[in-house]
């Protein structure tokens, strides 16, 4: 199904799973798609309506012009997902990953969020400092670091063709060093299929992201992943999310896991998720059954 975003952009979205089951609205990251919740899709569907979306430009999204890629348009993007997904006052878990966490984090202050959000998860992911946290290049931390990472992730030149050599670049700097081979490959087919112009226009919205206030206004209960040799988002960034949500309901670190989470760790993602609609969606459910 399409919805149509507050600038008339249309966006793919998918539904999975009986209508009236506990809903989980999955937000995928920089590069990715709706296939990078394929784990997840398969797992929850069985007893959840999973919600799916391809961010503006991804999958099948079509891409916007230039000005429609900011974090504004993320949180418009999601309200716009909710709002025509759920029933009005339908709570669910909000599940986001690296760009789909930052997107929740840009909607922390909308109404939309706040009237549909029982719990989030935070994947993967931070608010700010991207480019000069990064870990991608393995120089000591400083200017020179940053200018040159700013240039990696920004770089404009085509991906192209999936091959062993791109598949090894992409494992180093996304992926623990242990992510079996059919995993890599996985993530590589997602992640090239994504436009170069649309990496590229996004890359500059990254590059300069600055969601701390979102943080601070993210007045849900919140748990945090990620994992531990995570080189785009290491864990410093997780660390000082938990230590400054509201409400933080939890900060798990995964051993050896790189950046790619959903893919690389698809049963402890699952987890985490499943557990977050069993305290929170399932009591407000219970809740307000008691009271009428």
């Amino acid at each position: 199904m399409n919805v149509i975003s507050a600038d008339g952009s249309p966006l793919h979205v998918e539904v999975y799973g009986a209508e009236g089951a506990p809903a989980v609205v999955l937000a995928h990251g920089w590069t990715c798609s709706t296939e990078f919740w394929a784990a997840q899709i398969r797992d929850l569907s069985a007893d959840h309506r999973v919600i799916v979306y391809d961010q503006r430009g991804h999958g099948r999204t079509p891409a916007v012009g230039p000005s429609g890629y900011t974090t504004d348009a993320l949180a418009d993007d999601l309200e716009a997902v909710l709002a025509a997904t759920l029933e009005p006052g339908e709570k669910a878990v909000l599940a986001g990953h690296s760009m789909g966490g930052m997107t929740l984090m840009a909607a922390a202050g909308r109404p939309g969020l706040r009237e549909h959000a029982a719990a989030v998860l935070l994947c993967s992911t931070g608010p700010s400092r991207l480019v000069a946290e990064s870990l991608v290049l393995p120089l000591r931390a400083g200017r020179l670091r940053t200018r040159l990472t700013r240039a990696v992730l920004g770089a404009r030149a085509p991906l192209g063709p999936v091959t062993p050599v791109s598949k090894a670049i992409l494992k180093y700097a996304t992926m623990g060093p242990g992510s079996p081979a059919e995993r890599v490959a996985e993530c590589a087919r997602i992640v090239h299929a994504c436009p170069r112009a649309v990496r590229v226009a996004w890359s500059h919205v990254l590059a300069g992201l600055d969601v701390e206030a979102g943080v601070r206004e993210l007045a849900v209960p919140a748990a945090v992943l990620v994992g531990t040799v995570d080189r785009l988002t290491p864990p410093v960034h997780a660390r000082a999310l938990a230590a400054a949500l509201p409400d933080c309901v939890g900060l798990e670190e995964l051993a050896g896991v790189g950046h790619m989470t959903p893919i690389e760790a698809p049963e402890a993602v699952t987890a985490r998720i499943r557990a977050l609609v069993t305290t929170y969606v399932r009591t407000v459910r219970t809740e307000q059954e008691e009271a009428v």
